[in-house]
Order: structure tokens, then sequence, then C-alpha cells
């Protein structure tokens, strides 16, 4: 069994909604890219190392590369009963698929399960549970990194910036969503959690070529500054990145809290 469908989180300006944004050359540079949900039947068809790996280098080949694709695109892999059990914990990111994604196409006509939305006291609590968990875990992250850029160590500074960033959007996305991708690729995460407010876009300059190649590094270093003698980042692109990462932080928190007056109002009313 195999569906694929276009995607659209909370928030986003979608193309399966006809309000997408395509602002290449413009100083934000932003775009919204194509999403896809893969669902499959068997929980083994998940692995993207082992069954999925060809198609996103294929993906990643022909936008960069080949430039046969003009505008990127994402895909998550789910089995059934996982999309089905987000729908009945009401998860926004499961229930914006069933409610407005497009199948583009269908192996069987299983139909997904009937979305049952949280009640304003349980989608409260779950917010906070989160904002409280990945908050403080980022801000702690951040701290080790700001210790490991004063005393030079360049690539665990890297690496720690890495999982600072990673946390925060993760936190942006369960406290708004109640979803996040298990991944570690920031560009995903990071094209994932923009679409929730542009100020996290506002976070990372990407007008000219050095800050996009600063960000790549930083994409980089959850494998590369750990394992390989290559890697090489300076102090400066580090203070710069810690920059972007504080304005990330400040927008993750600012979107963060007032998704949680949203949701302590609706409990009030």
């Amino acid at each position: 069994m195999a569906k694929v469908t276009g995607s659209n989180p909370v928030g986003c300006l979608p193309y399966a909604r006809g309000g997408w944004v395509d602002e290449p050359h413009t100083a934000k540079g932003y775009r919204s890219d194509f999403d896809l949900l893969i669902i499959v039947n068997d929980k083994r068809l998940t692995d993207k190392i082992d069954f999925w790996s060809k198609l996103d280098d294929r993906l990643t080949r022909e936008l960069a590369i080949d430039k046969t694709l003009h505008t990127p695109v994402n895909f998550i892999v789910h089995t059934l009963q996982e999309v089905n059990d987000g729908l009945a914990h009401g998860r926004y990111f499961f229930m914006d698929v069933a409610r407005d994604g497009i199948a583009l196409y269908e192996f069987d006509d299983k139909e997904l399960h009937k979305p049952k939305p949280k009640t304003p006291e349980q989608a409260l609590a779950m917010a906070r549970e989160y904002f409280d968990e990945w908050f403080p875990a980022a801000l702690r992250k951040s701290k080790l990194s700001s210790d490991a850029i004063e005393q030079s160590f360049t690539k665990e500074a890297a690496f720690l910036l890495h999982q600072t960033t990673e946390t925060l959007y993760h936190c942006a996305l369960l406290v708004c969503t109640f979803y996040t991708p298990h991944v570690h690729n920031l560009g995903f995460l990071r094209t994932q959690a923009e679409r929730l407010d542009m100020r996290l876009v506002d976070a990372w300059p990407r007008e000219v070529k050095a800050d996009r190649s600063r960000f790549e590094k930083l994409k980089e270093a959850y494998v590369k500054a750990r394992y390989s003698k290559h890697y090489r980042i300076s102090e400066e692109e580090l203070l710069w990145l810690a920059g972007c990462v504080e304005k990330l932080g400040r927008a993750v928190h600012a979107i963060c809290s007032e998704r949680i007056v949203e949701l302590e109002a609706r409990v009030g009313a």
C-alpha cells in the first residue's frame, strides 16, 4: 500500500491551497517548497536510508545540478498507522494533510481515519509541556556552544550550534503543530518551521552567497564537525552563526508564547 499526498503544516502557504510564496530574488529569498507525505503499510519502509536515500539524492541533484526542478521538494514517510494515530490524537499536521492535502498517487483506496481534534484543555497542556521541555534544552545547548567558542573548540562549537538550532525548530513545530519530523537536516527543518511565522525567515540572512555558505556549514556540522578531519569553520563564522541562532531563539520564544496565550484564551472562552 502506498499513498503520496501533498502535505500542509499549520500556518504554511501551501501549493495545495493556492497561497504559496515564490520570492527567491528578494532580500529574504523565501520560496515555498513542495512537501510530500508518503504513506506506506510497513514500518520498515519508513527507513530513509534503506529505502529512500536514492530518491532524496535524485531530488537534490535535479534541483541543484540538473536544474530540472525549480522548486525544492521535501518528503516525509509514515505508516498508515502513524498517520491515523496522529489524526486520533489531534495533531494539526496530520489533520491539515487529511483536510487540504492533494492525493498524487494511491495504490489502494484505504481511507484515513476521521480526525479527532484535541479539546482546548488538552491542546494547552500539550503545548506547555513541549515548550517547557524543548526551549530550556535549546538554552542549555546554546550556553555550551558559547563556552566552546570562547575556548576556540571550533568543531564542538559548530556541532552545538547545530543542536541548538535543531532543538529550536523542533520546539516551534511541536508547540504550534504537535508534530515534528524526526530528522537532523536543518534545511528541511527550517523550511517546515518557517511556514509557521515569517519571523523565523528573518533569522537567517540569505541574500548573498557568503551567508548561505555559513548556513550550509552549520547544516554539515551534525556529521562533519564530529567525524571529518577536513571540516573547518572560523571563529568569525561561528560568531555570525551564533548571532543568527540567538535571533532565531528570540523568534521561537515569541511565537511559542503567543501560541500558548492563544490556547489559554480558547480554554477561557
